[in-house]
């Protein structure tokens, strides 16, 4: 298998997704796998479907892990969408372990956004730029001269007496059935707080909603310049193809 060839793995709140990605270009060069999240999200079961899906894609060479929580030196501190047994887990031993495989394993939001910055709508951008992922929460990740300032966990920001996410996520929307309209007034709130907090030179929008950002996108206004991903909900799996280790 050609050097530039390595596998992305995508885990999130209800899908894990993986595919085969040339990190010279960022394109999938295979078909894109995508499994359910097991409830409970356990170390075990994840491990379990992240196997079954390297197994269906079945190409030797090492592979990155974007996670929904904080990594740290490859240590999982936070488990908002996965089982609290993730804490303290050194996943990149853990994933290295279970498929013979190099591993590296980083925050999904920042995954999306290193897709975003290199291969993406944040490609060439000076200054500080904000990547948001609207999907089963809020993720976030924040550069600087496109250089990642990693765990920002910006969905949890407090906003209405909760955490953003809890109030403007993709998958809340889904669950109260809002409009369109009414999507985009709570966007309006958290994008005025995110940017009155950081001042980016752009915001980009990403997670499975980007495919219809036409929807809301047009309904906010802010002095920020804001564009939805175009790498669309693959832009988890390059970023994490980026940062897999060499073999």
């Amino acid at each position: 298998m050609a050097s530039n060839i390595v596998i992305g793995i995508d885990i999130g709140g209800t899908g894990i997704k993986g595919a085969p990605v040339d990190i010279t270009t960022g394109q999938l060069v295979g078909e894109r796998v995508r499994l359910h999240t097991p409830s409970p999200a356990t170390p075990q079961a994840v491990t379990d479907v992240v196997g079954e899906i390297l197994q269906q894609i079945d190409v030797a060479c090492p592979v990155g892990v974007a996670m929904p929580a904080v990594v740290r030196h490859g240590i999982v501190e936070t488990a908002a969408h996965l089982d609290r047994a993730w804490i303290g887990v050194n996943a990149v031993e853990h994933f290295a372990k279970a498929t013979s495989r190099s591993v590296a394993v980083l925050n999904d939001a920042d995954a999306a956004g290193i897709g975003a910055i290199r291969f993406g709508a944040g490609h060439g951008v000076d200054g500080v730029v904000a990547v948001v992922t609207l999907g089963t929460g809020i993720g976030s990740a924040l550069f600087v001269d496109g250089t990642l300032v990693p765990n920002t966990e910006l969905g949890h920001l407090p906003l209405h007496h909760g955490a953003a996410e809890d109030w403007a996520a993709e998958s809340v929307r889904e669950n109260e059935e809002l409009s369109w309209k009414k999507y985009a007034h709570r966007l309006q709130a958290y994008l005025e707080l995110l940017q009155s907090v950081f001042w980016p030179h752009l915001i980009i929008i990403g997670g499975g909603v980007s495919a219809r950002a036409d929807k809301f996108l047009p309904r906010i206004e802010l002095q920020t310049p804001i564009v939805p991903a175009t790498l669309l909900n693959n832009a988890g799996i390059i970023g994490a193809a980026l940062i897999a280790p060499e073999e």
